[in-house]
């Protein structure tokens, strides 16, 4: 939390300060609205600063000066994160905004006028992905594994702990460490600040940062020579047509899905495609109310689910 009330000007830093510790640690989200109140949220409550009988209205000159302190007083640095709608800071938390959005030539150049911050706090989960490994894997080998769930179900926290423990390997298991490409679209896996990740992945990770998904696993697979590909929220015609391509080229596939379970996700052509054909070997749906996924062996000549719980 240090990286994220470090861009937070003084005058609310010092109220989330006042915070109580469990609440404090086990935020989630920071938003702050242009003469609206900030909201602290956890996972299941919203707070108001410093309380909801007298909130702080974030003001006009507070967006300006936390556009400066996440800037280091040059926004200039930052045209290429505005153009996305976000941006990662130390630690690998992510600040999305909202504001008034530039077009050039049909294309969003930024935003200005900045008036809403979304913070993401982002906390490593290591072990979280321990209980799921006997259940992806098939005489020492990885299997292409989809990991389906709603938002914050916890399917971008599942991914960021399998890459490590697909690239530490396992004596235990046998399980040799793996060559491991994860291709981070939205900077939410590995939350790389100028490249370097902010999570702990092990030596054998390379990250191909802010790269559309399409174009990386193509990029990894030519120059890093990578085992396994780990990719995040697939949907696209052409995110799709690459995971082919990655998988005939002999790499295993590791990607997550917005969805609520596999019937959900199938019903994208797109995605029932992957399935239907065998890409996927297994299935993980996750749900946000329950701690542990249901994890679905998929037959790969006829697609069926056989189900284990890890």
């Amino acid at each position: 939390m240090k990286e994220v009330l470090n861009v937070l000007p003084e005058s609310i830093r010092s109220l989330a300060l006042q915070l109580p510790n469990e609440i404090l640690n086990k935020t989630e989200e920071i938003r702050l609205r242009v003469n609206r109140p900030v909201e602290i949220r956890t996972h299941n409550k919203t707070y108001m600063l410093p309380n909801e009988k007298n909130p702080f209205i974030f003001k006009e000159s507070e967006a300006g000066l936390m556009m400066s302190l996440l800037s280091q007083h040059s926004v200039y640095r930052l045209e290429e994160e505005l153009k996305r709608g976000y941006l990662t800071i130390s630690g690998g938390h992510r600040v999305g905004l909202a504001g008034r959005v530039v077009m050039e030539k049909g294309e969003v150049k930024g935003i200005r006028d900045i008036s809403s911050f979304n913070i993401r706090i982002a906390r490593q989960k290591q072990g979280v992905a321990y209980a799921y490994l006997p259940y992806i894997q098939r005489r020492g080998n990885w299997c292409h594994t989809l990991i389906i769930g709603p938002p914050k179900s916890g399917k971008t926290t599942l991914l960021r702990d399998l890459a490590r423990e697909i690239s530490i390997g396992s004596k235990s298991r046998k399980i040799e460490p793996k060559n491991v490409g994860i291709i981070d679209e939205r900077s939410e896996i590995a939350g790389s600040v100028k490249g370097v990740p902010q999570h702990d992945f092990g030596v054998k990770i390379d990250i191909l940062d802010a790269c559309p998904k399409a174009e990386g696993l193509m990029m990894m697979i030519r120059s890093m020579s990578p085992e396994v590909l780990i990719v995040d929220e697939i949907g696209r015609k052409e995110d799709c047509e690459a995971i082919m391509e990655a998988v005939h080229a002999g790499v295993t596939i590791f990607a997550s899905v917005h969805g609520e379970n596999l019937n959900d996700v199938k019903s994208r052509p797109t995605i029932a495609r992957l399935i239907n054909e065998g890409f996927f070997q297994r299935v993980i749906e996750l749900k946000v109310t329950t701690k542990e996924g249901l994890v679905r062996k998929l037959d790969v000549d006829r697609p069926r689910t056989g189900v284990g719980t890890p």
